[in-house]
């Protein structure tokens, strides 16, 4: 599923969405603590929604949804429209968004978590 997971809780899912949340704290910690050691190491998060991409086609969710819209063309326009953008993402759309943090255009950016979901978790 999605990092936001640990933003937005999803019934069901408490290990998943506990397990995501874990992952936020963890990555901020570790952003104060190599800067307090001086590592000039920058540590930050992505926070996706939906991407478009054949790795749902094998999960429960997956199943589930397109048993319900009767295919993957009306299950994809079902998760879309639980985003406030009323679409899901791209995988070239995220990367963008690390291309950025990777970049000397976020070089003040550390601890940071960058909810990319079109949004959903609104």
């Amino acid at each position: 599923m999605w990092l936001w997971s640990g933003i937005k809780p999803s019934a069901g899912a408490s290990a998943y969405c506990s397990s995501k949340a874990a992952l936020r704290l963890f990555a901020k910690t570790v952003a104060l603590e190599c800067a307090a050691n001086g590592d000039q190491i920058r540590v930050n998060t992505v926070c996706p929604g939906a991407v478009k991409t054949p790795m749902w086609e094998g999960t429960p969710f997956w199943k589930q949804l397109r048993g319900e819209h009767g295919s993957d063309e009306d299950a994809w326009k079902a998760l879309s429209a639980r985003a406030a953008l009323q679409r899901v993402a791209e995988p070239e759309e995220i990367a963008q968004v690390i291309l950025f943090l990777a970049s000397d255009d976020a070089s003040y950016m550390t601890g940071a978590e960058l909810v990319v979901d079109g949004g959903y978790a609104v």
